[in-house]
């Protein structure tokens, strides 16, 4: 049966309050929840960014659920503190834990004053640091000498199970060259063209374990009060690459996204009053070839979303992942449409 996730926001919602909304989602029947590690919003109309790891510890005390976290080590973390961290929350919640270390954005990265690295180094940099954790992850007591820099790292606290190092892609070619190193993929609801070459390369390329999705959705009772949602808190995240990666601040994406209209907005964000269209756009999903799938709700009041889906989209969802498991497989290609309806 598909995994069905929660993904709580962390630029969008303060941690206490977050800590209450996925305690909400565990109880309402969610399977497992991953959240994102920023320093700085995406607009300052989201308006938090709470420490990811802090509130990881306490999220995992306080559920039973899974959690995944998007990192980025390399510039505002050396490789040794995320492997301490997540060596840690592993060796505390064995097997309920995961990671995806990826290569970044400025507007989290360039506190350091360290330049904004070009992508192919950022990627090579992603690359070692990825070895050094797992090194670390291992016991190894670890010295290495590149674009970053270790001398003489060691964890005492070896996880057992070590965390899965996810890769997260929002390109093929990312999806590609991850096949080499990760434990799974991970990416966003893009064109359903896409979704099939990106899981195409990296399980071409010998990429194992699961596909996992992040799905920015709105939903309200009224189709017009959820695109107003969807506008107020997501018109910033229309941007195709390298936009969303160099961009500094908040108020940068704020001053590029003032002429952003619904149109933009309904391609990044899955916009509906229907909980049957949400369930079928989830099964599409799921058809393609996703295990998991973690619903990001952009709004910033979670509970009447945690409840209406609760009640009228997961029973769906997995009454539809049963019948498909009846049937002969393939997936036909209307059986998924981009979110523009």
């Amino acid at each position: 049966m598909v995994t069905v996730g929660f993904h709580a926001s962390h630029e969008q919602i303060s941690p206490a309050q977050l800590l209450q909304d996925v305690q909400h989602a565990e109880q309402a029947g969610f399977d497992a929840a991953m959240c994102s590690d920023h320093i700085e919003p995406w607009s300052a109309k989201q308006g938090h960014s709470g420490f990811a790891w802090s509130w990881l510890g306490a999220a995992l005390a306080t559920t039973s659920l899974r959690f995944g976290v998007v990192t980025a080590p390399g510039q505002r973390y050396h490789p040794a503190i995320i492997a301490h961290a997540s060596a840690t929350l592993a060796g505390m919640f064995p097997g309920r834990f995961w990671m995806a270390p990826g290569s970044g954005e400025n507007m989290n990265e360039h506190i350091t004053g360290d330049p904004w690295p070009p992508k192919e180094i950022r990627q090579q940099r992603l690359e070692e640091c990825v070895n050094i954790i797992r090194r670390l992850h291992q016991g190894e007591e670890v010295t290495h000498q590149g674009l970053v820099t270790v001398e003489q790292a060691r964890i005492w606290e070896v996880p057992e199970p070590a965390p899965p190092l996810i890769a997260p892609a929002i390109s093929v070619a990312t999806a590609r060259r991850a096949a080499a190193w990760a434990d799974g993929l991970v990416t966003v609801n893009q064109p359903p063209e896409t979704l099939k070459e990106m899981l195409a390369a990296y399980r071409d390329n010998g990429g194992k374990g699961p596909a996992i999705m992040q799905i920015h959705l709105s939903w309200a009772p009224r189709e017009e009060e959820a695109e107003a949602i969807a506008m107020e808190q997501w018109r910033t995240n229309t941007f195709a690459p390298p936009v969303p990666w160099d961009l500094p601040t908040a108020a940068h994406f704020d001053g590029v996204s003032g002429a952003v209209g619904v149109d933009q907005v309904r391609k990044s964000v899955n916009v509906s009053a229907s909980l049957d269209r949400h369930a079928e756009w989830l099964a599409g999903y799921r058809d393609l070839g996703f295990d998991e799938l973690y619903l990001h709700f952009v709004g910033q009041e979670q509970a009447p979303f945690i409840d209406a889906f609760a009640a009228g989209v997961l029973p769906q969802l997995r009454i539809r992942t049963e019948t498909t498991r009846a049937q002969s497989p393939g997936v036909a290609e209307e059986e998924i449409k981009e979110p523009t309806a």
